[in-house]
C-alpha cells in the first residue's frame, strides 16, 4: 500500500464520517423543525384550538364589555343626577297659629332635595278663614323670612 493510497483511504473515512455528522445533524435539524411546526399549527392552526383567533375573538368581547360598562356608569351618572334633584327631604310641623284656634291646625311643611333646594308651604287656619304661603328655596336660602315653624320644618326635613 502506498503513501497516496494510505491518504486516500483515510480521506474516504473522513468522509464517510463528515457525511454521517451531517446526515445527524440533518435529522436533528428536521426534529427540531417538526417542533416548530407543530408549536406553529397550535396557534396557526385553521380550527377550534387557533388561539390568536381565540385572543382576537376574547378581545373583541372584551371591548364589548368595557363598552357596556360605560353605557352603565354613564346611566347610573344620569340617575344619580335625577335623584340628587328629585324630593328627598320632607318635614312637617303642626301647630296654633292663633290663640283662640285650638287643635294645631296650621302646618307647615318643607319639601326638599338633597342640596335644601325646594319649597316651605304653610297653611295658617283661623276660625273662619285659612291662607297659604309658599316659599321657595334656594340651597338652603329663602328669599323672603321664614317664620319660625317652617325654619323647624326645613330642619326637621334636613335632620330626616
Amino acid at each position: 500500500m502506498s503513501f497516496s493510497s494510505s491518504v486516500a483511504g483515510w480521506i474516504a473515512i473522513g468522509a464517510a464520517v463528515a457525511a454521517v455528522l451531517a446526515l445527524l445533524l440533518a435529522v436533528a435539524f428536521w426534529l427540531q423543525l417538526r417542533r416548530v411546526r407543530a408549536a406553529q399549527l397550535v396557534l396557526l392552526g385553521g380550527g377550534k384550538s387557533d388561539l390568536i383567533d381565540f385572543a382576537v375573538s376574547l378581545q373583541g368581547r372584551i371591548d364589548d364589555l368595557h363598552a357596556a360598562v360605560d353605557e352603565v356608569a354613564a346611566a347610573l351618572a344620569r340617575v344619580d343626577q335625577r335623584i340628587d334633584l328629585s324630593l328627598a327631604k320632607t318635614g312637617l310641623v303642626r301647630y296654633d297659629a292663633y290663640k283662640d284656634a285650638g287643635g294645631q291646625q296650621s302646618a307647615s311643611v318643607a319639601l326638599l332635595d338633597s342640596s335644601r333646594t325646594g319649597l316651605v308651604m304653610s297653611a295658617i287656619q283661623g276660625r273662619d278663614y285659612a291662607r297659604i304661603y309658599v316659599k321657595e328655596l334656594d340651597r338652603g336660602r329663602a328669599p323672603v323670612a321664614l317664620s319660625p315653624e317652617e325654619l323647624e320644618a326645613v330642619e326637621r326635613a334636613m335632620a330626616g
